[in-house]
């Protein structure tokens, strides 16, 4: 596995999307949070085909403060099943993946 993940979830608003951001990113469960939308999403959702309004958050992150950030996601976002999906970041400026390593440490806060 990669020391470096980018990590996808979506939310139903703005609010949420900025709340779960600034959970995120004062945790320590990620380095940075970037909120884009609103996007479109159809997907199925318990035998119905779903279209809805979205805000897709892309957290830069560590292998090892993926645990805290997947646990996290699951207790504070508002989806029955929220989308985590984990993308390894193979490659990046040396300078940029040292300050995601310095700023996601596992642990790190209280929020």
């Amino acid at each position: 596995m990669s020391d470096y993940l980018q990590v996808a979830t979506t939310v139903e608003s703005d609010e949420d999307a900025r709340r779960l951001a600034r959970g995120v990113v004062e945790g320590r469960h990620g380095a940075c949070v970037q909120i884009v939308g609103p996007i479109r999403s159809v997907y199925w959702w318990q035998g119905e085909l779903e279209e809805a309004q979205e805000w897709q958050l892309l957290v830069k992150t560590t292998a090892d403060a993926y645990p805290s950030l997947e646990a996290y996601l699951k207790q504070h976002h508002s989806y029955e099943t929220p989308e985590i999906i984990a993308t390894a970041i193979v490659t990046g400026s040396p300078e940029y993946l040292a300050w995601i390593a310095a700023e996601a440490t596992s642990g790190g806060g209280s929020a």
